[in-house]
């Protein structure tokens, strides 16, 4: 039983979480040009924490916004045995909010063709993003709003690294393979553990992943522990990796499809992509996701 300071000190807490979660997704929408007047926005609710929280952040920014836009949460049921088809239909209802289940088979295809002890991310991945892009235009959402937070695209960026020598995440904005759909990620500036203590607070009716939430040794999970080990030993560090994703300079990286390497020729034009002996740093301010730059200065031995 909590005493009545306790109490007082938690709901505090929960009141700058959820101010933070909100500036933290406003921020995003506005960077990304995410969300524009008149769109239908498709929530893809899974059941997990995260896109609990989407779902919840963006009802308030809705009912805040100096524009309008409609929401419509979606669930994808796909048959996994045991899944409780009644929860997220009674948690929308409750809520008061457009919803619709689509049902679809996918668990009995990717049982079928991987084979047993394989990971099975990859395929459901597929299968599921392809119904629900079909979902959308039968609904005639405008954007599709996924629950993919900070650390979710910054693990992509060294799964791609380590295991497909590519330096490539998860945009927060784009474009579907099939030109049809525009794909959000309103939680891009959201740290994972701040979603978790949300969830939390708000008590959601969490739907855990049976078909492929458990499986031993799945490469993300080997990166996001990688990650959290990073940021328990040495705060800030995957801040510093996320911000520096929006910080790309190609005249300092070897892709010879972004600058042009071959034609380079000094011309004793001062360059601001030129070679320095040091950059400025941007140092975040203690709990903020936004830089306050500091010069240092390199002192000559």
């Amino acid at each position: 039983m909590l005493t009545a300071r306790q109490a007082e000190k938690s709901r505090i807490e929960a009141n700058k979480l959820a101010k933070r979660l909100r500036r933290e997704v406003g921020q995003a929408i506005a960077d990304f040009n995410m969300i524009e007047a008149g769109d239908k926005v498709m929530v893809c609710l899974s059941g997990g924490k995260d896109s609990f929280a989407l779902l919840d952040i963006l009802l308030h920014l809705k009912a805040h916004a100096p524009i309008a836009f409609d929401i419509v949460a979606v669930n994808l049921d796909q048959k996994q045995p045991g899944f409780p088809a009644h929860v997220l239909p009674d948690y929308l209802t409750a809520l008061g909010v457009p919803f619709h289940i689509e049902n679809e088979d996918t668990y009995s295809i990717v049982k079928s063709l991987i084979p047993e002890g394989k990971t099975t991310c990859s395929l459901c991945s597929r299968l599921r993003r392809g119904v629900l892009y079909r979902v959308a235009g039968e609904l005639g959402a405008t954007k599709i709003a996924l629950g993919h937070h900070r650390d979710d695209i910054v693990n992509t960026m060294f799964l791609n690294l380590f295991f497909g020598s590519k330096m490539k995440a998860m945009p927060a904005k784009l474009v579907s393979d099939d030109g049809r759909n525009v794909v959000i990620r309103p939680l891009a500036y959201c740290k994972e553990t701040d979603l978790e203590a949300w969830a939390k607070v708000r008590d959601f009716p969490i739907i855990p992943c049976n078909l492929c939430g458990s499986q031993p040794n799945l490469q993300r999970q080997q990166v996001k522990e990688m990650l959290r080990d990073w940021d328990k030993r040495f705060p800030g560090r995957v801040e510093n990796l996320f911000r520096g994703m929006s910080k790309i300079v190609p005249s300092h990286m070897l892709d010879r499809n972004l600058y042009d390497f071959a034609n380079l020729k000094a011309d004793g034009v001062a360059r601001d992509d030129g070679d320095k002996a040091f950059d400025p740093i941007d140092l975040a301010a203690p709990g903020s996701m936004f830089p306050v730059t500091q010069q240092i200065s390199r002192q000559d031995d």
